[in-house]
């Protein structure tokens, strides 16, 4: 049995714990949810129903995972000699930039897409990003500094970070901006973004072959 049993769907946020698999150098099985006809294993193990999940066979226990982030960090942590954990001095950036990504850019991105404002200045404080513009505004500044999440070194975060950034261009959910744009073109180079992305294209492409 593979270390880890990874449940997803090619056409969701699947891909990134994909990237993050690889980048860990996992050992894994991966668990295709048919939107419309869940397993009852992924059900048990999710009782959400939400890819991706990812279930960990480690000796005598078995440990659930869920939420992209979380996923992606976990991965870190089990793996620490695949170097994705941030140093002491880095630990700031790396959380800051990986939940400022899971919290204000996800809710504002979302907020768009939906139609949501809130006009009242005094009213956008109550949320946790103000509004679209100031939380790209301030993402962007957060990843001006330097190559990657942690400066010059690639961490776990970018795998997080970089999968909403990546995903924002291509989708236009996210600005097209210098920093954005440079900062997914250096993270598209690496040899494991490019393997764990060619093995989702390649299953996005049989379904559609299939419904078609």
């Amino acid at each position: 049995m593979a270390d880890y049993t990874f449940f997803t769907n090619p056409m969701s946020r699947g891909q990134i714990v994909r990237w993050a698999l690889h980048e860990a150098g996992a050992d894994y099985h991966t668990e295709l949810v048919d939107w419309m006809a869940k397993p009852k294993a992924f059900t048990d193990a999710n009782p959400m129903g939400k890819v991706p999940t990812l279930v960990h066979h480690d000796g005598d226990h078995i440990h659930v995972v869920t939420e992209c982030a979380a996923i992606c960090h976990y991965l870190a942590e089990m793996h620490p000699d695949a170097g994705l954990l941030p140093e002491r001095h880095e630990k700031a950036d790396y959380y800051r930039l990986m939940f400022f990504a899971a919290g204000p850019v996800e809710q504002a991105v979302t907020s768009r897409a939906m139609g949501w404002s809130v006009d009242d200045p005094q009213k956008q404080g109550m949320l946790g990003f103000g509004n679209y513009d100031k939380a790209m505004d301030t993402f962007e500044t957060l990843l001006g500094g330097g190559d990657y999440v942690c400066g010059d070194r690639f961490t776990m975060a970018d795998v997080y970070v970089g999968s909403q950034v990546d995903w924002g261009l291509s989708f236009g959910s996210i600005p097209s901006r210098p920093v954005f744009e440079a900062y997914a073109e250096r993270l598209r180079s690496r040899a494991a973004y490019k393997e764990a992305k060619a093995i989702d294209t390649k299953l996005i492409d049989e379904a559609q072959q299939a419904d078609g």
